[in-house]
């Protein structure tokens, strides 16, 4: 993410490069907060961002949440979130919730969502990091792919995004904006604000690719 962040929405004045660069940024912090624990350093980020127009009255539902995450992270420790990521989206067996999307699309892991993911990931070129260990359906992965599509232009963004994210991400967010560790939970309601925002923008243009992405 950049240091610094005049705006959460993308404004019609600002140069379209610009608007890209912020969502492909946004991607990318949620996919960071949802894999592994805020260290000192982002927290101390997140409490710090300033966001032009934020007191505003009608203000942008992902740029109030962002202020909100700020708070909570001013408030928030590295250990106290190392224990409240661990047991909310990762666990001993699973956490009280499971970022992926065979969970929320087919109520088991491993399942079709997965197969078809991993196909559409091939066809655009994606390969899974030797390193990984979890499956290419994770929520966080899945933010990621996202970000790297935005940052090279990709015509199959839209799609993506309609096809593997659409159908499920507001319903795991919205479940982690419900958890009891008040970092989190504004975690997961920054998530629904964006994730609700790109689905808006990016319907009709999905309909619009050239290239067939395939439905789970």
């Amino acid at each position: 993410m950049r240091q610094e962040m005049n705006s959460a929405t993308p404004a019609a004045t600002e140069p379209a490069e610009e608007q890209e660069a912020l969502r492909a940024d946004l991607y990318r912090l949620l996919a960071r907060l949802i894999r592994e624990p805020a260290d000192g350093e982002l927290l101390a980020w997140l409490a710090g961002i300033e966001i032009e127009g934020a007191a505003e009255e009608n203000q942008d539902p992902v740029a109030s949440t962002l202020v909100a995450l700020g708070r909570a992270a001013a408030d928030a420790t590295p250990s106290e979130l190392e224990r409240a990521h661990f047991r909310h989206l990762v666990g001993v067996v699973q956490g009280e919730i499971t970022p992926y999307a065979s969970w929320y699309r087919n109520g088991e892991l491993m399942d079709q969502a997965l197969v078809a993911l991993r196909e559409d990931l091939r066809r655009l070129g994606f390969t899974r990091s030797e390193s990984s260990r979890d499956p290419e359906d994770h929520l966080a992965a899945l933010l990621e792919i996202m970000a790297m599509l935005i940052d090279d232009r990709s015509p199959q963004t839209a799609a993506f995004f309609m096809s593997h994210l659409a159908p499920w991400t507001e319903r795991c967010l919205g479940d982690l904006a419900r958890v009891d560790t008040a970092f989190y939970a504004q975690v997961g309601k920054l998530g629904v604000a964006f994730i609700t925002r790109e689905r808006s923008q990016l319907a009709a243009e999905a309909e619009r690719t050239p290239v067939r992405i395939l439905e789970p």
